[in-house]
């Protein structure tokens, strides 16, 4: 699978993701705990539109507790999953109850990008982000029993926003037990592959 992680929005190597008429999904979970949790929609929408998509919204709640085909479905549907900032550990919580990992193996030719939270949902785990975002988050129809898995699309770590305070305390504690991560400032971006 392609992966585009980026800290924040789109970083200079972004246009590689253009595709004219192509289809995408927006997870917005990340941002459950908020009311307003629709406020940036116009924005990420018009984003991916400058590089040739069309989006709908990918609500990972809908596939709780729900067989992984019709998730699996979904996705091979669409050319790029497109998952937004927020708290890394209540999209971690929606993205395991949905079985988005299992339904991502099956769907090699989708590009999976990121920023911020979306892109440490492909870590190892989230360690270290317990620095930056509060692990007890629970947003209405959340449950603190549910656990917070990542997507294990790399086998290292996203510190996002490198050169804040809460990075470089994120950072620091990696550190310290020799943990591997590697981190991106706002701005930066990076492409990988599984």
């Amino acid at each position: 699978m392609r992966m585009y992680l980026s800290s924040y929005r789109f970083g200079r190597r972004a246009s590689a993701l253009t595709y004219a008429g192509g289809r995408a999904l927006i997870v917005m979970n990340a941002l459950d705990e908020y009311e307003r949790r629709m406020l940036s929609w116009d924005r990420e929408v018009d984003d991916l539109a400058q590089l040739g998509y069309r989006s709908e919204e990918l609500d990972l709640r809908d596939y709780w507790r729900s067989p992984a085909g019709p998730l699996h479905r979904r996705l091979d549907n669409v050319d790029l999953i497109w998952v937004v900032g927020g708290n890394a550990f209540v999209l971690a919580r929606a993205a395991t109850a949905a079985g988005l990992a299992a339904a991502l193996t099956e769907s090699s030719n989708l590009t999976y990008a990121g920023y911020s939270a979306g892109a440490c949902l492909t870590s190892i785990d989230l360690r270290g982000i317990d620095r930056m975002d509060d692990q007890n988050s629970c947003p209405p129809a959340y449950s603190m029993d549910m656990p917070a898995h990542t997507l294990r699309l790399t086998s290292t770590r996203v510190v996002p926003h490198a050169g804040s305070e809460e990075a470089d305390v994120a950072a620091a504690h990696l550190r310290m037990r020799k943990l591997e991560f590697f981190e991106l400032a706002d701005g930066e971006d990076v492409f990988l592959d599984t």
